[in-house]
């Protein structure tokens, strides 16, 4: 079912207008309507996986950044845990296969061929500035952690209302290279942790249309 405030805002505590919420995965194709600058979808999610993230200690998460076709993705994510030395186990197998499954979705929906995978253990203020990323679209999905955080910008300015993307959920974000960008002032960042003691774990997806000029 897919229900969202698709593209408006009904006050302070609402969405920001270019944003929908999706309960199921069908809904993400409101992500390619002209009118929308972001989707998020607020699924079921295993909380005694993220409960079990949450306890790891940091250094045992995944970190990595890769050009890979989607259907590598599960190999490559677990490579990056046995890198990490994470524990093996019913948590790390759901992580492992949810990325793998977020990677076909999003690069099906992106008609994607490969993607540019980035995992990311984050306990800095990388990226606090509210912004619009230079690549056509991106998804974001945090593990462990507080969520990417958005809202609407007027006349350059940081949003009054900020909104913070739950634990779990991906958010599918346009950026200045999409063809059609809403004029709408939809920024987004990470949330500012330093000196806070969190560590993030955070997933990002971008597809790639030319190898060659791929990092």
């Amino acid at each position: 079912m897919n229900i969202a405030v698709p593209f408006m805002a009904r006050g302070a505590s609402q969405l920001p207008v270019g944003v929908s919420i999706t309960r199921d995965e069908r809904g993400l194709e409101s992500f390619l309507d002209p009118a929308c600058a972001a989707a998020v979808w607020e699924r079921d999610v295993r909380r005694d996986a993220l409960r079990w993230l949450a306890r790891l200690d940091p250094t045992q998460l995944p970190s990595g950044r890769i050009v890979v076709q989607p259907t590598s993705v599960e190999a490559t994510v677990n490579h990056l845990c046995d890198i990490a030395e994470m524990p093996q186990g019913a948590s790390r197998d759901w992580l492992v296969q949810d990325i793998a499954t977020l990677a076909q979705t999003f690069a099906g929906l992106m008609q994607a061929d490969f993607l540019r995978l980035r995992l990311q253990a984050v306990t800095t203020n990388a990226c606090r500035k509210f912004h619009l990323d230079a690549i056509t679209g991106r998804l974001v999905c945090t593990y462990r952690g507080t969520g990417t955080q958005y809202g609407t910008s007027r006349n350059g300015e940081d949003p009054q209302h900020v909104h913070t993307v739950p634990t779990g959920a991906p958010i599918l974000l346009r950026g200045s290279l999409w063809p059609a960008i809403p004029s709408n002032g939809l920024l987004h960042r990470s949330p500012p942790i330093e000196e806070t003691g969190e560590t993030r774990l955070v997933l990002v997806l971008d597809p790639v249309s030319d190898l060659e000029r791929a990092e």
